[in-house]
């Protein structure tokens, strides 16, 4: 893409509302502009990475055996009226009224319409296990809404709901996605640490919430480093092997992880000094067990082996793709602007042509855009060199390639990498050949 065809409103100063660094730097980037308080219209820049997040959400979903359905923003009260929750759930659920009369309601999670739906079209223990997942957006009024998109009030999430026909079935399901969510969050090029969560307004008494480090981070947390040290991607666990899962789980729950709440001082003293970890953490993930709680209050069973009716057993799993972002850049960014993983980059490089008109300039940068097409920005503005380096720097890509009349003469470019500002003269091919990976 050519940046001066681009839409990408770059800020020189520093809006005032911004608390944070991600709200900073995500409104001095032009990947968002708030519309509302607590809502944000994404443009190009920000899309790119929201739509990078959710592409490998839906992979590793589609990998554990989820299937992706998409369900409304706008619900009906009586599903929560037939779950309870209804006049349970507080101020933070935005209620409405149609011209019929009709209470709906702007859902801030969908428990309740999945039940329903499942309750409609599955009759037999046969059709058990399933796991169905959409990535919606959703609305909770949050009383002070802060810091960008981290706390906002619309927001967009992955939801995944299992259904199950007894309890040990439930806990495969739960484990099964507790595996996804590490190598989710691995191939974003993320340290995700389960930690053991209150449920909550969702209901049940098993939960985890996934919490990556950051500076800013809302709660403390302390854990053992094998967390870290874990490749969860390439690790030889297969989803649909009971045993496998259960070595998983108990090399999860074995290893110390938790929040500045549930910090036990006795656990901590036996995790060996060289594997401890402190910090502060976001939470950008969290799964839940919840046994029969929407199932039984809405009246859904399914008939069993024997023919007696059985009531599923539920659970639910939750990551905030739009939170995401702003996670991402309170973990990794520095004085000059955001450092994207390569994985979730809205381009994976920026072509930084610093003497635009030169015909040996142009040729390269052109080669080099062409080569690698959606993968890079080509900075073909007349600007400064100052001013490109800033702004590739502000946006944060992965790579710069940097063609200047005396590099392009000796068919030279410049490469840096944007982690860790290191920088090599290489040739074009070279060059084209570490950005595609």
């Amino acid at each position: 893409m050519l940046l001066s065809r681009g839409f990408f409103p770059t800020l020189k100063e520093t809006p005032a509302e911004a608390q944070i660094a991600s709200h900073r730097l995500m409104l001095r980037a032009g990947l968002v502009r708030q519309t509302a308080a607590g809502i944000y219209a994404w443009l190009p820049l920000g899309l790119r990475v929201l739509d990078n997040i959710a592409r490998i959400v839906r992979e590793e979903q589609n990998r554990a055996g989820a299937l992706e359905l998409l369900m409304p923003t706008i619900q009906s009260a009586d599903l929560w009226k037939r779950s309870g929750r209804y006049e349970d759930y507080g101020r933070e659920m935005l209620r409405i009224t149609d011209r019929h009369d009709r209470e709906l309601l702007y859902g801030p999670t969908n428990e309740e319409m999945i039940t329903d739906i499942f309750g409609q079209s599955v009759k037999s223990y046969r059709d058990l296990p399933r796991c169905l997942y959409h990535i919606q957006w959703k609305f909770r009024d949050e009383v002070r809404p802060r810091f960008g998109v981290m706390r906002g009030r619309e927001f967009l999430m992955k939801d995944a709901y299992s259904f199950d026909l007894d309890y040990h079935a439930a806990v495969q399901s739960y484990r099964r996605m507790m595996l996804a969510y590490m190598r989710t969050f691995q191939r974003m090029g993320l340290k995700a640490i389960p930690m053991a969560a209150d449920t909550g307004p969702i209901g049940g008494d098993l939960s985890h919430e996934f919490i990556i480090l950051a500076p800013v981070g809302e709660s403390a947390v302390f854990f053992d480093a094998d967390f870290e040290n874990t490749d969860w991607v390439n690790a030889h666990f297969d989803y649909d092997n009971t045993d496998d899962l259960a070595t998983f789980y108990d090399q999860m729950t074995s290893l110390y992880a938790a929040t500045e709440e549930k910090h036990d001082a006795a656990a901590w003293e036996r995790v060996p000094p060289a594997r401890r970890r402190e910090g502060r953490g976001i939470e950008v993930g969290q799964i839940f067990y919840f046994g029969t709680k929407y199932t039984a209050s809405m009246g859904v069973t399914v008939a069993g082996p024997d023919g007696a009716a059985v009531i599923p057993e539920m659970g639910s799993y939750g990551i905030g793709v739009s939170r995401l972002v702003g996670a991402v850049i309170e973990a990794s960014h520095d004085e000059a602007g955001i450092i994207w993983p390569d994985a979730i980059a809205p381009f994976r490089a920026a072509i930084l042509n610093l003497k635009q008109g030169d015909p040996a300039c142009d040729a390269m940068c052109d080669r080099a855009h062409e080569a690698l097409g959606d993968l890079a920005l080509y900075d073909d503005r007349p600007e400064r060199a100052g001013v490109k380096f800033n702004d590739a720097d502000l946006l944060g890509h992965p790579w710069q390639i940097v063609i200047g009349p005396r590099g392009a003469a000796a068919g030279r470019v410049e490469l840096k990498r944007r982690a860790d500002g290191t920088r090599e003269e290489v040739s074009l091919e070279d060059a084209l050949a570490r950005v595609r990976g």
